[in-house]
């Protein structure tokens, strides 16, 4: 019925794969900082373009390699992260959750527009490291290696964050500082600090997934606005606040666009959207969220 040469549909699923390793990644940070803290960070696209930035800054004003940008720049969006949370995000929790994304929205627009005035809209080169340059020749397709670390590294960050925050005695207190902060506050626990951090933790997810594009995408201060729209679908499909909704929606939604760009392309910028509207018509909560 479909005429699809094997290497056109092997490379468009490698390509969904790449897609969806970022939208997994991205789409865990925004999970951890809602379900942690009840904000919708849209600043999260703003901050994935400065951990691309960052590498880009760090190879071409100081000369450090793509390792140490993925050492580095992680820590350092991070840190913005926690002044951000402290100086700004703890002053809304009480109030409505417009306010956060209102405020997130703002931010992000100043941070792109800094960058847009500085660097201009055309996309900036950052180079593969020369550690995952070329490919292997699988037979049925070529496979870069840069595409397939990305691909593994991803995979890893995002199931090593839901063991810790799902299966260790350091994720039982974060989700019960999010229930009953006032008890777990009581046990001796700096609730503040560990609300702090986890934001940080959720900016550097993004910063981490903003290093590992540089290579793939170029470096624009556009790149992160493009994604963040996509990647708020994938958290609704997967359930606000769910940290394997957002992994397993992320995955799979980069690999059913991959499918949809062979059998039917005109679809392909829309399916998300599709989906989504689909899921929340059968179950408004997400596939793996939880109705309150």
């Amino acid at each position: 019925m479909f005429d699809i040469p094997i290497q056109a549909l092997m490379g468009q699923l490698l390509i969904g794969l790449i897609n969806g390793s970022f939208y997994a990644l991205l789409s865990l940070g925004l999970a951890v900082i809602f379900g942690l803290l009840n904000i919708i960070n849209f600043a999260h696209g703003a901050q994935y373009m400065l951990g691309a930035f960052g590498a880009y800054l760090l190879l071409n004003k100081l000369g450090l390699s793509y390792w140490w940008s993925l050492l580095v720049v992680p820590i350092v969006v991070g840190a913005t992260g926690v002044v951000i949370e402290r100086t700004m995000l703890a002053r809304l929790y009480k109030l409505d959750h417009l306010y956060g994304l209102l405020l997130t929205f703002g931010l992000a627009l100043i941070i792109q527009g800094i960058f847009r005035n500085e660097y201009g809209s055309t996309g900036l080169p950052y180079s593969i490291p020369p550690q995952l340059s070329g490919g292997k020749n699988l037979g049925f397709m070529f496979l870069p290696n840069y595409r397939a670390w990305v691909i593994v590294a991803s995979a890893v960050v995002c199931l090593g964050t839901w063991f810790v925050i799902e299966r260790t005695k350091l994720g039982g207190y974060l989700r019960a500082a999010t229930e009953n902060p006032q008890l777990v506050q009581a046990f001796g626990i700096n609730v503040p600090r560990m609300i702090t951090l986890t934001y940080g933790f959720g900016v550097a997810l993004a910063a981490l997934a903003g290093v590992m594009a540089a290579p793939i995408y170029q470096v624009s201060p556009q790149m992160g606005s493009d994604l963040i729209i996509v990647v708020f679908a994938v958290v609704v499909i997967g359930g606000m606040g769910s940290i394997l909704g957002a992994i397993v929606t992320g995955f799979g939604l980069g690999l059913i666009e991959g499918l949809t760009k062979v059998f039917y392309p005109e679809a392909s910028t829309t399916v998300i959207f599709v989906i989504m509207a689909i899921v929340l018509l059968i179950r408004p909560a997400g596939l793996f969220g939880t109705q309150k």
